[in-house]
């Protein structure tokens, strides 16, 4: 689907904030409500916007750590791995990549002994490398157009 400029200033608006109304948007853009709603309704359909969501601080509701581990597979472990670690409560984020690692993840743990244990279910699947996260440098970055 071509985004024209409006499309992304529609974008832009509910990337700040999915909850803004149809009348606030088409306010900001320029445009009734009505053709703010049939614009979403079309980015829906094409799966530009693939759903809404609700961040949650992890720090807010208990989780003291949250950290980046990379896995590399053992032989004939990495497809038992991406089926199970769709079953980690702790893991926040999940990618495939490219590199010595096969998987790189984002998790969330209560503690240090949290850490341990969860590690200690990884090293069957792979060895693992954890880095601890200090602070977001950049958090929840728009998508913008490409220049």
């Amino acid at each position: 689907m071509g985004l024209d400029n409006l499309n992304w200033k529609i974008l832009k608006c509910l990337q700040q904030n999915s909850r803004m109304s149809n009348a606030e948007i088409g306010r900001r853009v320029g445009i009734s409500s009505p053709a703010v709603s049939e614009r979403i309704k079309k980015l829906e359909d094409a799966e530009v916007i693939q759903g809404y969501t609700t961040f949650v601080s992890p720090f807010e509701v208990g989780y003291q750590l949250k950290a980046l581990i990379t896995l590399r597979a053992f032989m004939g472990m990495l497809k038992p791995f991406l089926e199970k670690v769709k079953t980690y409560d702790e893991v926040v984020n999940c990618y495939r990549i490219t590199g010595n690692e096969n998987i790189v993840m984002e998790v969330v743990l209560k503690n240090q002994k949290h850490l341990e244990s969860f590690i200690d279910q990884l090293i069957s699947y792979g060895e693992t490398k954890t880095q601890i996260v200090l602070s977001h440098v950049v958090k929840h970055s728009e998508v913008k157009p490409l220049k």
